[in-house]
């Protein structure tokens, strides 16, 4: 029999991360923008001390542990008061994104059983719509003062700011058990209902140690960061937690986080030394810094995940001296899954050959495992060329969905999750997403990767978007059909966008078609709802069939 440690067994809580901050960064501080203040700006002990407070005013409301409270906010302040008092009295922070449809909405609240609703006071007009379909709501806090307060005929409804004003900044907070239910955020739901991943203080105190690592974030006291990505997904990449667990500066950007002027703004103004957000905000970003010339010297690194990244967006930021890391995640993972960051040597490599290993979507962190697979289920080797099912398991990878436990179709008997992407792994260990297992495209057998053609084609400068989807081939099965947004302004003909390609991909990787279009249906976290664009080219046929 093995003998035992002789150490502490202290329990991982995301109340010791609260507790560490306020105590070692009591004047540390917090930027955040809101409707009723361009600049809110206090210290992480301010911030700690109206945690108390909202924790006694929701256990004044009746609260019981295990009871789901949710969000639909954006990255401010009082957001982050709200992730710290739920978790931390034993209860669940159930975020909700507020951008999705009003039937997912619905289902989404219902399904979780929230108890109480904290609202922006921008999304009470929707919630007032759906109030009568989720009955099992017992009423609603907008996140506002009396003064910025809406009219409402919303049912129990409380001001944020006169609901916590009396109550005591002391409580005290429950010995917790680690695996406790911390929060709870549901999946996109792009082919079906979406489920609900529910995380634990363990597993959420293990992601933010791990995103702090110096070939993760590589957050540390010295920094001021700046989450874009939003609080509502996946807990904003789990900044919200590793940010306060080192004492960075952080700065919220509220409702302004898609607007690229006023990012760029707020970088500049608070000094951001790190940000992190989905490329569709660096776009915008950019494009702001190209018309008016503005500079971010504070600025020294951008992560970017949630959507696949051209390298035309790392190169130009790397003009401004920022250097820009690929990150690889799911809902089901944290999100962290993967960073780019090279090896030792690789600086040696051609600037192409580089450009070519920061376009994959990275390394693994300490805690997850991945590997890829056959049909067969058997592992394929990490040559960088076999495509697979990606497989990924960790102590912060979701093990089962909420409300669906035992019904899993996404784990495998030995509890591997099914990400549902297809990749490669090489000998370095950098993994690369060539296609979701849904949208990869079979022509003669041969897989093709809707992905690389995608990266490639939003490269041309005169593309603003674009996607490539199977089409039906009598003689190859599939074909790649290239469906393109043109920037404004621009022009381009199908030959220069097909021979944008010549040397860049083998020959029988060619679309054969090009389709010009005005806009691409989009989820409503922004991403290219290929269901959708297939259903409109279902009947399509290939110049190339006839």
């Amino acid at each position: 029999m093995a003998m035992n440690g002789l150490m502490m067994n202290s329990p991982l809580l995301i109340t010791s991360i609260m507790q560490f901050a306020k105590k070692n960064y009591a004047t540390a501080e917090i930027v955040s923008v809101t409707k009723d203040n361009p600049l809110h700006r206090y210290s992480y002990a301010e911030a700690f001390d109206r945690v108390g407070q909202l924790a006694n005013a929701l256990a004044r409301l009746g609260v019981k542990q295990g009871d789901r409270i949710g969000t639909l906010a954006w990255n401010d302040h009082r957001h982050l008061e709200i992730y710290y008092a739920t978790s931390c009295s034993s209860l669940i922070c159930h975020t909700i994104n507020p951008r999705l449809f009003e039937n997912q909405i619905e289902y989404i609240i219902n399904d979780a059983e929230d108890r109480w609703l904290f609202i922006d006071p921008l999304f009470v007009p929707l919630l007032e719509k759906l109030a009568d379909k989720i009955p099992g709501v017992h009423g609603f806090i907008v996140m506002t003062d009396e003064a910025h307060m809406p009219e409402t005929g919303l049912r129990n409804v409380y001001c944020y700011e006169t609901l916590i004003a009396s109550e005591s900044e002391q409580f005290d907070w429950p010995a917790l058990d680690e695996n406790a239910a911390s929060s709870l955020c549901y999946t996109s739901g792009t082919t079906s209902n979406p489920k609900g991943v529910m995380y634990s203080h363990r597993s959420t105190v293990l992601h933010s140690y791990a995103a702090a690592l110096p070939d993760m974030f590589n957050v540390s006291i010295n920094d001021t960061v700046l989450p874009v990505v939003p609080m509502f997904h996946v807990n904003a990449w789990g900044l919200p937690y590793s940010v306060p667990m080192v004492g960075a500066k952080l700065v919220l950007p509220g409702p302004k986080m898609g607007d690229g002027a006023a990012i760029g703004d707020l970088i500049a103004g608070e000094g951001v030394t790190l940000s992190a957000g989905v490329p569709t905000v660096w776009m915008a970003l950019l494009s702001d810094l190209q018309k008016t010339g503005k500079r971010l010297p504070s600025l020294k690194r951008v992560i970017i995940g949630g959507a696949a990244c051209p390298t035309s967006i790392m190169r130009e930021f790397q003009q401004h001296g920022v250097m820009v890391n690929y990150a690889w995640g799911m809902t089901e993972t944290s999100p962290l899954g993967t960073l780019n960051t090279l090896k030792p040597g690789m600086e040696k490599l051609s600037e192409e050959e580089q450009w070519k290993l920061r376009a994959k979507q990275g390394r693994p962190v300490f805690g997850i495992e991945m590997k890829i697979v056959d049909d067969d289920n058997h592992e394929l080797p990490r040559d960088g060329k076999a495509f697979g099912s990606l497989k990924i398991r960790g102590p912060w990878v979701c093990a089962d969905y909420f409300g669906h436990e035992g019904h899993s179709d996404t784990h495998d008997e030995d509890g591997w999750l099914c990400t549902g992407d297809v990749a490669t792994i090489d000998p370095d260990g950098f993994m690369q997403i060539t296609d979701r297992t849904k949208d990869v495209i079979k022509s003669g057998g041969e897989w093709i990767s809707s992905i690389e053609l995608e990266n490639l084609a939003v490269a041309h400068p005169a593309v603003a978007e674009a996607a490539v989807i199977a089409a039906h081939h009598p003689k190859w099965s599939e074909r790649p059909l290239l469906v393109v947004v043109k920037n404004a302004g621009q022009e381009l003909t199908w030959e220069e966008m097909l021979s944008w390609y010549d040397g860049k991909i083998a020959k029988w990787w060619l679309p054969d078609d090009v389709v010009f279009v005005d806009e691409l249906p989009h989820t409503a976290t922004g991403k290219v709802k290929k269901v959708e664009l297939r259903q409109q080219f279902k009947d399509y046929v290939l110049p190339t069939a006839e």
